[in-house]
Parts: C-alpha cells; sequence; structure tokens
C-alpha cells in the first residue's frame, strides 16, 4: 500500500494526514502555534513556527507509522490565504508574517482603488481592494517599513513558504496568488499592469506553477529531522478553499460547497474566466488546473451559532441547544437575525455593520432565537448562492461540510433555503484532504482529480428540497435582505460608541 500526505497550514495549527491509496485517513497529527497581535487590527505570525511545527508533526506522523516508511510517495499542501512572507537576497525572512485577518491597510486599500481603478482591478484580478489581500499589504510595509521593503527580493504566501522550507525552491501557485491582488486571473501570470501602476518590482512576485506540478522533494535535513524518505516527492498544493473544494468533489460545473465554521464558504466551480460578478463575490483560480471558483463568503457564520451560546445558553451543549430546532415553524414565529457580528463580507463588504435580531417580543422562547440564528447564517450565504444563479450559474448540488453539517434539522434548512438537493460527505478532512488528492494525483496514482475524487470523496447522505418550505423561504427571503439596507446609517452612527 502507497501513501501520502496532507499538510494544511492553518490560522491556529497545521494539520497533517497520511492516506492511503483507497483514500482512507491513517493518521492524523495537528500542532498548534500563536497569533502575535501587537495592536489593534494587527494580525501576525512568525513564519519559522509554521516550520518547527510541522516538522515536529510529521516527525510524529513517522514514529507512529507501522508501514514502511519508503511507501510515502507524496506530501502537498494547502494553506491560509492572503498572508504576506518577504524574503531578502539570501531568502531569509525579513519580518513576521501579515496575516489574512490583519485589517491595518484601508488606507492602501484605497490608494489600489485610486491609483489602479476599480474598473481596472476587478478586469485583471477579478476581486476588490479588500483588507485581507496580499497587495494591500504589500504597499503598507513599502510605506511604513520602507527599510525592510527595499531588502525584500521575493514575496511569499504562508504555504508557499513552508514549502520552501521543506525543499528549498522558490514557487507560488495559481489558486493562492489568485488572493493577492496581483495575479490576472484569466490570463494565469502576474499583472506586469498593476505592478507598474503602483510602482512595484515584478520580480517580487515568485514563479507560478499548477497546484499537481511537482516543486522537487525534500532536503536531506528535513529528512533526517522526520525520519520521511528523501525520495518524498513534493507537490505544489493550494488555497486553503480550492483545496477544501478538492476535498469535497467540487471539481465540475454545478457543484457547490457551503461550508460553515467559525465564517462560512459557499464556493462553487466555475469553468469560464470571464465571468463579471462586479466584485460582489470572489472569483479565484481552483486547484483544478483547468477550473475557476467563485466564493462568497459570511465573515460570522458558525461563530454566531457559538457566540449565541456562550452568551444566552452557556451551560448546554450544541446538541441540545439544537434539539428543539424542528419543534419552531419557519420564520421562527416572525423573528429575523442578520449574523453581521464583526461586519460582513459577502455580498456587503462593510466592517461597520452589525447583527441583529428583528421581531421580537414577550412570546420568543430560546428556542426561536436558536432557529432565527441558523436561518439568518443560511440566508446570508444564500444571498452569495442567489448572486451566482443572476450570472447564470448553474446549481445543481450543494456539498454541506462543517458545523452545518452537524445537525440533520440544519442540512434540510439549507436545501429548503438554496432551493438545491444538500448532501452530506463520509469522510470530512476539508483542506487537508483537498492537499492529500493533489499529492496522490501528483503521484500518478490517478488519471485526473476527479477520478481521485471518486475513490477519496464519498456520499452518505441527501436532503431534497420541501416545496413548501421552499415557498415559505421565499417569502422571508426579502424581508432579511432588507434588514441591511435598514439599518446601514442606524451601525453608523453607532459605530463611535463601540468600545
Amino acid at each position: 500500500m502507497k501513501y501520502v500526505i496532507g499538510v494544511d497550514l492553518g490560522t491556529s495549527a497545521v494539520k497533517i494526514l497520511l492516506m492511503n491509496q483507497n483514500g482512507e485517513v491513517c493518521q492524523e497529527v495537528s500542532k498548534s502555534y500563536p497569533l502575535i497581535q501587537e495592536k489593534s487590527g494587527y494580525s501576525e505570525q512568525n513564519p519559522e513556527e509554521w516550520v518547527e511545527k510541522t516538522i515536529e508533526g510529521l516527525a510524529e506522523l513517522v514514529k507512529n507509522f507501522a508501514g514502511n516508511v519508503e511507501d510515502i510517495e507524496g506530501m502537498s499542501f494547502s494553506g491560509q490565504m492572503h498572508g504576506l512572507v518577504l524574503l531578502d537576497d539570501e531568502h531569509q525572512v525579513l519580518r513576521n508574517a501579515i496575516l489574512w485577518n490583519d485589517t491595518r491597510t484601508t488606507k492602501q486599500c484605497r490608494d489600489i482603488e485610486e491609483q489602479v481603478g476599480i474598473d481596472t482591478l476587478l478586469k485583471i484580478t477579478k476581486n476588490p481592494a479588500l483588507e485581507g489581500f496580499t497587495l494591500p499589504k504589500l504597499l503598507w510595509v513599502k510605506e511604513n517599513e520602507p527599510t525592510i521593503y527595499e531588502k525584500a527580493t521575493v514575496f511569499l504566501l504562508p504555504k508557499d513558504y513552508l514549502r520552501y522550507r521543506l525543499t528549498g525552491l522558490i514557487h507560488s501557485e495559481y489558486s493562492d496568488a489568485a488572493g493577492t491582488l496581483l495575479l490576472d486571473v484569466g490570463e494565469k501570470k502576474w499583472s506586469k499592469e498593476i505592478c507598474e501602476l503602483l510602482n512595484i518590482d515584478l520580480d517580487l512576485c515568485p514563479p507560478l506553477i499548477a497546484s499537481h506540478e511537482q516543486t522537487g522533494a525534500i532536503t536531506n535535513e528535513v529528512a533526517m529531522n522526520t525520519g520521511l524518505n528523501e525520495s518524498v516527492k513534493v507537490f505544489a498544493g493550494g488555497a486553503d478553499n480550492a483545496c477544501g473544494a478538492i476535498g469535497s468533489g467540487i471539481l465540475f460545473e454545478g457543484k457547490t460547497l457551503c461550508s460553515i465554521g467559525t465564517s462560512g464558504v459557499v464556493l462553487s466551480y466555475e469553468e469560464r474566466s470571464d465571468q463579471d460578478f462586479k466584485g460582489k463575490v470572489h472569483y479565484f483560480n481552483h486547484g483544478e488546473e483547468a477550473g475557476f471558483y467563485t466564493m462568497g463568503v459570511t465573515l460570522s457564520a458558525g461563530y454566531s451559532l457559538s457566540w449565541f451560546k456562550e452568551t444566552f445558553a452557556a451551560d448546554v451543549d450544541f446538541d441540545s441547544l439544537l434539539k428543539d430546532l424542528n419543534e419552531v415553524p419557519i420564520g421562527a414565529n416572525g423573528l429575523l437575525f442578520t449574523p453581521y457580528l464583526a461586519g460582513e463580507r459577502s455580498p456587503h463588504a462593510d466592517s461597520t455593520i452589525r447583527a441583529s435580531f428583528i421581531g421580537m417580543d414577550a412570546a420568543h422562547e430560546r428556542k426561536d432565537f436558536v432557529r432565527a440564528v441558523l436561518e439568518g447564517i443560511t440566508f446570508s450565504l444564500h444571498e452569495s448562492i442567489e448572486i451566482f444563479r443572476d450570472n447564470g450559474k448553474k446549481i445543481e448540488t450543494v456539498v454541506s461540510i462543517g458545523g452545518g453539517a452537524k445537525n440533520k434539522h440544519w442540512l434540510q434548512m439549507q436545501a429548503d433555503i438554496f432551493n438545491v438537493e444538500i448532501v452530506r460527505l463520509a469522510s470530512e478532512q476539508g483542506p487537508g484532504m483537498g492537499a492529500a488528492m493533489l499529492a496522490a494525483y501528483g503521484s500518478g496514482w490517478f488519471t485526473s482529480l476527479q477520478a481521485c475524487a471518486d475513490t477519496f470523496v464519498q456520499v452518505v447522505e441527501t436532503y431534497h428540497p420541501n416545496p413548501d418550505n421552499v415557498a415559505t423561504y421565499e417569502k422571508l427571503f426579502p424581508i432579511y435582505q432588507d434588514v441591511y439596507s435598514k439599518t446601514k446609517d442606524l451601525n453608523e452612527q453607532l459605530s463611535e460608541f463601540r468600545r
């Protein structure tokens, strides 16, 4: 039996999966590392922590592996998007990595819009200038840390830096590069035009390859420190959302992913490079070589439910909190919730908007609020699905993963609100699974990623929309949408009173 390793470099931990040719998870190792938050809005990490914890995790995996280590053939990566790692001419790290959830770059976003132009930016990169992306971070360093910027010879995204440290070779790949605001998404090349408009040296951008392409093998030092064989082939990998799509079988038109974690993502496969969503949803290169994907983000999806539990029901577990969900009718007896606890991303890129309960009265019980929270989260994700549909995309099947796939009533709610078939998977390993699949495909186990998915990704349950429920939600959804416009000005006025 042969094996591959999927390394998922997350924001709080690195998760390492060992998978065999049957698509079975044989081992799972996780190693955490801290965030560095020196000021409000700042979010950084020491890239050396990623390397140390990954080496530790790989060594633990090998130590507990009962087979022949020479049968571990390949390794690939998934990683947190948008982070900035700057290297000097000796490829030494110049400063801590600035992460995706760092919000210090509002000024730089406005500078990009002014100097590049919103229309030009959307035409080339398919995405608006948001604080999370890499380019605003690069401009922030250029403006605020000019000595560091002048020493920089290349920038890397987090998982690309980790891969460099394991192989000694510098590359990036299209799915992660698409989240920088420097990639021409349709042409799959760094944008010379944007670099020139912002006076950025094009040579700062690393060489680009496809997600399944080999980027060398592990170094002798890594082999010695982990116990892996030096022949382990290393493949480029992909952005976390692209790998999550691969690991969920979102590999052809009509397939969509709904992932509800702390934030929520609706991601749909796209075979065209010329769609124009006017920046309302994200549009990135897929880890599947010929594909793209559209993506809407709800910033406080699962977080809305965990916030409600910790604030109003700290003494119960989630199963108990949701046990009466189906006793409450659609619309939660006239109660609506908008999940804007930390602002919103899609379709409202608004850092000031905040959450609302609308329609409360004395007859409402805790179970009504719980249903309203779940409906509000699902409505927010549905806004992105409706944008997809309004632009001609077909949504035939939605694969639901994360917290939203752990309750049968919530799964049925998704089927009814999205008005589409919802499926749940047998094994839900997300981005780590996608990284392992890229290694399996790159190692020649399968002729395509889809052939790999046929073995690795198995559906165990399907939920079909109930026509009566669909009709009721279609009446409720426009009311939900109206809450944003009606509360936007109020929240802007209230912002000065927030701590």
